[in-house]
């Protein structure tokens, strides 16, 4: 199905913009710089690197991503204005390859509600952005904001405005995740026959997953025409998220037969973008997501591991080694060495730099004093590990709990916490459980008023000395966060889950309502929790 004898898919990752956005999932400018690193190692095209107009720590991050990053295209977004070009221009000026983003809102109830314009005036605005961009950079994207929402000869009329004014990329975003395959097919050949000179320009799809499809929509884009794909690692974004990544990137491998195209994404890196990205955002990969999910290679069914056992292509379409999941028995312990670690590492998909490397290690002697053998799982989750949030100013120095049986003992915890200054901070409370009772103690040592609003925990490995991982949600003056840790023992996992709660919650401004697609902040007040029984509720 190639498209004038183009057969390469631009594959453009916003993970580091609009799945930023998604709530929980913000990253400190080091973890933009890290997941970009992964990103880049992995063949992504484009990298938006952020909004740079839309805060000075997302000016940073972009600034931060183009100084470090030569393969891939670095990405800023900015609306069609004056300031918000020049802020991305500036942004990306150390960046040896650049792309400015600009886009302007083209549908009725955006041009009425949103923007209070004409047509004329959209065009006109569309069209000073893209030149305006163009003395910047030569690399110029538009984005039609609901564009699937528009008129479609309206539409095709923006497109040709600004593929005249010097656009090199046009994206057909599907904003609020409305629209179907067949419709998004429709679109797409309609703006290929109407748009004159279209032919010099690559073709977008950007969509959000309100209703499921947002990789069948890409794919649709793809089959009639589109040449990029904007899309985020496990499908994190805005509402119920993008396009994933790693799932259309299969689609389009798996079925080659029938796109005829293909990427230039190295799929034996997706597994540990994913688990790098979960990591980062202190979010569990659920079970059953496609590609990356523990079970998408598991097989309970008896037919079905009769079938596996006789020919693996009877129920698999992929291998789990092309998208980086290793099913190797390699098992490591504490008197295996630095090189033994390292190439194992390699392995599982992860690049290290060296520093990073002795900091693994140094984690990986710790636990194997621990365990008795150290398991790929293990590995990874070390890995990940290293990404947690430490961007802020509390660090546990210790922590105790107390667990009971019986109407008159009630758990207990107490907690040793540093603050920015260097002064430790102790505290202690009693609760429902002895986690209940840590972040009771947490909060009260840092001031803080929060809403436990969910808790998981799951084993990482095998073993009765398996690690455990333990993801919170917690609301903090109504801006929810997420947090990860992995520990031998449980309950100091959920403290480092509880603690990167608490640095991301005290890195947000002060509330000053919402700018340039950011949520408010908040502020400290004195501790309150909502009991953790209530909120496994």
């Amino acid at each position: 199905m190639s498209i004038d004898g183009n057969d390469k898919v631009v594959i453009f990752d916003t993970t580091l913009r609009d799945g930023e956005q998604s709530p929980g999932c913000s990253m400190t400018v080091a973890q933009k710089l890290r997941m970009a690193r992964t990103l880049a190692d992995l063949g992504v095209d484009v990298i938006e690197a952020g909004f740079a107009a839309a805060s000075p720590r997302d000016f940073e991050a972009v600034q931060e991503v183009a100084r470090a990053l030569d393969g891939p295209t670095i990405c800023s977004l900015a609306r069609c204005n004056g300031n918000d070009i020049a802020l991305a221009a500036r942004a990306l000026a150390p960046a040896a390859k650049k792309r400015l983003h600009v886009f302007i809102a083209t549908s009725p109830i955006h041009r009425e509600h949103k923007l209070g314009m004409s047509r004329r005036e959209v065009i006109a605005r569309a069209v000073e952005g893209v030149s305006l961009a163009r003395e910047f950079c030569r690399d110029v994207e538009f984005s039609a904001e609901d564009a699937i929402r528009t008129e479609p000869e309206f539409l095709a009329e923006v497109m040709a405005a600004v593929i005249e004014a010097g656009a090199s990329t046009i994206n057909v975003p599907d904003t609020v995740g409305y629209t179907t395959p067949d419709e998004m097919s429709r679109i797409i050949r309609h703006l290929r026959a109407e748009v004159p000179g279209i032919e010099r320009v690559v073709i977008s799809a950007h969509c959000h997953d309100d209703l499921g499809m947002a990789v069948a929509n890409s794919l649709a884009a793809v089959a009639a025409g589109a040449r990029q794909v904007e899309c985020t690692i496990n499908g994190i974004g805005e509402r119920a998220g993008n396009c994933a990544l790693e799932e259309v990137v299969m689609a389009l491998k798996t079925r080659a037969d029938y796109f005829g195209v293909d990427t230039g994404i190295d799929t034996r890196r997706l597994y540990p973008a994913s688990r790098q990205l979960a990591a980062i955002i202190g979010s569990f990969v659920p079970a059953n997501k496609a590609i990356v999910g523990e079970n998408a290679f598991a097989h309970e069914a008896g037919i079905h591991q009769h079938g596996m056992l006789a020919n693996r292509e009877t129920y698999e379409i992929m291998r789990p080694e092309d998208v980086g999941i290793h099913r190797s028995t390699l098992v490591l312990g504490k008197h295996s060495g630095r090189h033994a670690l390292n190439e194992r590492v390699r392995e599982l998909g992860f690049s290290l730099t060296e520093v990073e490397l002795e900091q693994l290690f140094t984690r990986f002697k710790h636990l194997a004093d621990r365990k008795r053998q150290v398991f790929d799982a293990d590995i990874e989750a070390l890995v990940a590990g290293e990404s947690g949030d430490r961007g802020g100013p509390w660090q546990l120095a210790s922590l105790h709990t107390t667990s009971s049986l019986g109407e008159e003992q009630l758990p207990s915890a107490a907690v040793a916490l540093v603050g920015a200054d260097g002064e430790t901070v102790r505290e202690a409370a009693i609760g429902d459980g002895p986690v209940d009772a840590l972040l009771k103690a947490m909060a009260r040592a840092t001031a803080t008023e929060f809403e436990l609003v969910s808790m998981r925990v799951r084993s990482v490995s095998e073993g009765e000395d398996a690690q455990g991982e333990a993801e919170l949600n917690a609301r903090i003056e109504g801006v929810q966060y997420a947090g990860r840790g992995v520990d031998t023992d449980i309950v100091a996992a959920c403290a480092q889950a509880f603690l990167e709660i608490l640095n991301r919650a005290s890195r947000r401004p002060l509330p000053a309502g919402r700018e340039a697609g950011k949520d408010a902040g908040h502020d400290n007040r004195p501790a309150r929790a909502i009991p953790l029984a209530a909120a496994q509720r």
